[in-house]
């Protein structure tokens, strides 16, 4: 069947926020969906059942299909469990939506190496820990969706969010090499940037401008990057407020020396190698 109909997909963080939306907007359109949240607050620290129960109570009572799981995305076993929870109550795991995430931002000069930690533990390491055991099911039946919740801090960079735009640019990197690994067995891999009003953003952007971006706007997108219908790997996308975005790295032409420069040479020619006038869609020269 088309879209993601009887399709079962994982979502992390599902308990409010995107992660509710993407959860909700699958259900309606048929799929069967694990709806994962540790319960906890914004900066990782708690835990509960109550937020990710909710979720799933929207759902069914909408006549969707859909189950809880509270275990945590920042280590193996955690993530195993998620999984697990998806073959034991519907039978496979087809899609995986990491979206879990935490802020604790700081001032690089004042970042600690325990907030650097919880943070990177919860967004890589999870979008690694959950990809990482649905990847054998998604190999075997030879289909698959993987999207990553990346962030504009991490295509872009933003103050404060040294520990957050590392973890983000991670998953990219992540997903570049999932597409390479996963196409013979059609497993895509790609990346969302959200812009979006959650609890998340409520203090970093001006509430006017929170008020057009509504998470229900980015959840087509995710549903359509998890469908039988799309075949896009290896691509990041930014969504929200209404726009649909493409972005992707460049490459100019260059300048190759025949032996290694002198730092006068390699000075002289700088405003070449940097200048990006004419550059085009960028590759692994190896």
């Amino acid at each position: 069947m088309p879209g993601v109909q009887d399709k079962v997909v994982i979502v992390t963080g599902a308990g409010g926020g995107l992660g509710r939306a993407y959860a909700r907007f699958l259900a309606d359109n048929g799929a069967l969906v694990v709806v994962n949240d540790l319960g906890g607050a914004r900066d990782g620290t708690g835990s509960g059942t109550g937020m990710a129960d909710a979720v799933v109570e929207e759902i069914r009572n909408s006549g969707g299909q859909a189950v809880a799981d509270y275990s945590s995305v920042a280590t193996p076993e955690g993530a195993q469990a998620i999984v697990t929870t998806a073959i034991e109550r519907f039978g496979a795991v087809h899609g995986v939506v990491n979206n879990a995430g935490i802020l604790r931002d700081g001032a690089f000069h004042k970042m600690t190496d325990e907030n650097w930690d919880a943070v990177l533990k919860i967004h890589l390491y999870g979008g690694y820990n959950v990809s990482r055991a649905a990847w054998p099911h998604l190999r075997e039946q030879k289909y698959g969706r993987i999207v990553v919740a990346t962030s504009t801090s991490g295509l872009y960079g933003n103050f404060g969010q040294a520990n957050y735009g590392a973890a983000k640019s991670g998953l990219v990197g992540l997903i570049n090499t999932l597409a390479i690994e996963g196409a013979k067995y059609g497993i895509t891999a790609n990346a969302i940037a959200p812009l979006a009003a959650t609890r998340m953003t409520v203090d970093i952007a001006p509430q006017e401008v929170l008020d057009r971006l509504d998470p229900a706007q980015v959840a087509p997108a995710v549903g359509y990057l998890l469908s039988e219908e799309n075949h896009d790997s290896g691509s990041v996308f930014v969504v929200g407020g209404g726009l649909v975005q493409r972005v992707a790295q460049f490459q100019n032409e260059g300048v190759t020396f025949s032996a290694p420069p002198s730092l006068a040479e390699i000075t002289r020619r700088w405003p070449e190698i940097s200048d990006m006038s004419y550059a085009k869609l960028g590759s692994n020269p190896v």
